[in-house]
């Protein structure tokens, strides 16, 4: 096989690999064909078709010049493979480029027409045929529209959407914390089209300043429910492409108590399929919802006494038996486990064995497989396993060789897979394998750009709590390492249900604030991580943090830390820690309830004050005011700034739609009122990500590497 196109084919794998559940709500740049033994992608302005076994194999399917030379983002064929929906011009909402253009080419008569085109520039949102391939669905201004492929007509099936009264897509917090983007769904038989509406009339606007970009300052509004207020009233309603009528669904419940964070058609046009979670996200019930004569039976009901999460993926819903069961993930066992629950209720236990399913990757009904990822031994890592839909004892595929972090694409028809891989000790290598024996087909290679990087020497390590808690961490030592010598740490942390950061893949040990390189300098670098964290140990592990998001999790990284500091090569005078988001609200936290341990912090948009946050996720896990709110006002850095000792840093965007700038402000008079001395780094106008606007990122590395350097200065003692 040609190296070049075997290559850019595994790069295109990579992507569809680790963009496919991103961007399954609105089109991914590489798919697979229908067969499943070949993918199409966008190259050089061409969509292209590769044979998976053999990317030499490639067929234009549509020609840049057939589409008049448009920059292709992502595309989508219709059912048959004889249309194709092309996405250009994309701009972002929020964090995704989810709004743009939209053109359909047809490959029979080689025509290309733009959907849409009377509507303002780069508004379609979430374009898609209709599966009988003779419609388009989009929407644009908060309304749905349908276009005729035929006749060139377009219909308005809603004209009651406005800035706050949201048809076929989400305000901003379902966005954020349900990953809640496409908001419409076609029946199966073409014919009508289920939708959320969602009102955020009555949502508070937190008003951003913006003081840079014109002469005199302008707010930026968001509509952001904090802890507290009440979420924006959600409903499904279902149109009639005829009459453009909509029948609103009879869901038992308060519209605004109780969230609707997925809905799909039952495998067929007369039901829906939703889950509904209360307010304290503690029960959730799945309901079938009868579009004919709008009635609804709750077919399970699952309750926790911490939260019980939304089904993982947004979209979609994996039915078997024709459409008579689907598969289900639920922990209520302790474990997280794949389960089969027909309309009537009835659950059949798939996995048996005691650990997690981290996640469902392909249910293979014609040969009878579940496809999923797990690590039962040890944490850090995922692998792929299978086990019979029929229940029993699961077997791992992915190769006992192969030790790290696994990821994988399965073919439809579950015989081919995109698979990639790497560790802390491996650069990432993707290949395409066959199933279920792992054999690789084509690929391995390593890239040249990957070589090209220096892996850090990471080590993993487990440590013992006081509280008999067993933590797993990581760590890089200096280079040339004396163990007669004591060295300074720093410490990354995160702590929250979001994210892990003590995982065995490429990347791991490595700290993109750094300017320089940590382990010359003479620093150690590690990452703890103890209870809350998505780790898959278990349930009681990940939910211990319900009520005690700023209390279990900082308890667990200053016992760990108590435990290392006892090492003879650690100077427990210099040590550090910093994260972002949530590992900067634990960087509070850890510098202010542990003084004596934490002398040096950079803490970058941290959640000063729990309050401050959406209600979907903050409520999730602390509970609802006004009962549970001394578990938010107790656990908030906010509460322990005056026990502050140590030398901080304080960075934050003043343009942060999501962890606002009223924290850091807040923080900041706190620490004044106590007498506290510290610095302070503002963006105007950046983001969460704070990476906006020339320069940027240098600058905060820079800033950060300074303030790291002053204040613990690295090297042997």
């Amino acid at each position: 096989m040609n190296n070049k196109s075997t290559l850019k084919f595994l790069f295109s794998a990579v992507l569809l690999l680790v963009f496919s559940n991103t961007f399954a709500q609105w089109g991914r740049e590489t798919y697979w064909s229908l067969d499943g033994n070949k993918i199409m992608e966008v190259e050089d302005g061409n969509i292209v078709q590769r044979d998976a076994k053999d990317a030499s194999k490639t067929t234009v399917l549509i020609s840049k010049t057939d589409l008049n030379n448009l920059n292709v983002v992502r595309f989508a064929f219709a059912d048959g493979n004889q249309k194709v929906l092309l996405s250009t011009n994309t701009k972002k909402v929020w964090r995704y480029d989810t709004r743009g253009d939209f053109w359909v080419y047809d490959l029979k008569d080689k025509s290309l027409k733009q959907i849409g085109k009377d509507k303002p520039v780069a508004s379609l949102m979430f374009a898609k045929f209709s599966p009988d391939a003779n419609k388009v669905a989009y929407v644009s201004g908060h309304n749905i529209y349908v276009e005729d492929l035929n006749n060139g007509q377009t219909k308005a099936l809603t004209t009651d959407g406005t800035l706050r009264l949201i048809n076929g897509t989400f305000d901003w917090v379902y966005e954020e914390e349900f990953n809640c983007r496409d908001g419409f769904r076609w029946s199966p038989d073409s014919k009508s089209i289920a939708y959320w509406q969602i009102d955020a009339r009555k949502i508070k606007n937190y008003l951003m300043i913006n003081n840079t970009d014109s002469l005199y300052p302008f707010t930026v509004p968001v509509e952001y429910p904090v802890v507290g207020e009440d979420p924006s009233a959600c409903k499904i309603g279902v149109v009639d492409l005829n009459t453009a009528n909509t029948k609103w669904m009879n869901v038992p419940g308060s519209a605004v108590q109780n969230y609707i964070p997925r809905m799909e058609w039952a495998n067929n046009s007369t039901h829906l399929i939703i889950q509904q979670l209360n307010r304290r996200q503690n029960v959730s019930n799945i309901m079938l919802l009868n579009v004919v004569n709008n009635t609804s039976k709750t077919v399970y009901t699952e309750t926790d006494k911490a939260w019980v999460d939304a089904k993982e993926e947004a979209s979609g819903w994996t039915w078997i038996d024709k459409g008579n069961k689907f598969v289900w993930l639920s922990e209520k066992d302790g474990w997280r486990h794949i389960y089969t629950i027909d309309l009537n209720g009835k659950q059949t236990l798939i996995t048996k064995d005691n650990f997690d399913a981290i996640e469902l990757n392909l249910v293979d009904e014609k040969n009878g497989f579940v496809y999923f990822m797990a690590s039962p031994d040890n944490a850090t890592q995922k692998y792929l396993y299978k086990v019979s839909l029929k229940g029993g004892k699961a077997s791992r595929i992915t190769p006992a060789e192969q030790s790290g972090t696994h990821g994988y694409d399965i073919s439809p028809n579950g015989q081919l897979a995109f698979h990639n891989y790497s560790s802390s000790t491996v650069y990432p290598v993707s290949d395409v394998v066959a199933l279920p024996t792992h054999k690789r087909i084509s690929g391995g290679e390593v890239s040249e750009r990957a070589k090209s990087m220096k892996l850090p020497k990471v080590e993993f390590f487990k440590v013992k709590t006081q509280d008999g808690i067993e933590i797993d961490g990581w760590m890089v030592k200096p280079n040339n390492f004396d163990p007669t010598k004591k060295y300074p740490v720093v410490f990354y942390v995160y702590g929250e249900p979001a994210s892990q950061t003590v995982v065995d893949r490429f990347g791991t040990g490595s700290n993109r604030l750094y300017v320089g390189n940590m382990a010359n300098d003479g620093y150690i670098y590690m990452s703890v991580e103890g209870r809350g964290a998505p780790a898959p140990k278990g349930r009681e592990w990940r939910k211990s943090i319900y009520h005690n998001i700023g209390n279990i999790n900082i308890k667990d990284q200053a016992m760990a830390a108590k435990e290392i500091l006892k090492w003879d090569f650690v100077d427990a005078d210099r040590v550090a820690v910093w994260g972002w988001s949530g590992g900067g609200s634990s960087t509070l936290n850890l510098m202010m309830q542990y003084p004596e341990i934490y002398k040096t912090g950079v803490s970058v948009a941290a959640v000063d004050n729990q309050l401050n946050y959406d209600n979907i996720y903050q409520e999730r896990y602390m509970g609802l005011l006004p009962e549970d709110k001394h578990y938010f006002v107790d656990n908030s850095p906010l509460a322990h700034a005056k026990n502050l000792q140590g030398n901080l840093l304080l960075v934050h965007g003043t343009g942060d739609d999501n962890v606002h700038y009223n924290n850091a402000e807040q923080m900041i008079n706190e620490l004044i009122k106590h007498g506290k001395v510290f610095q302070m780094m503002s963006y105007p106008n950046r983001s969460h990500s704070i990476s906006e606007g020339a320069g940027t990122s240098k600058h905060l590395a820079l800033t950060y590497t300074k303030f790291l350097k002053e204040n613990c200065p690295p090297g042997a003692k």
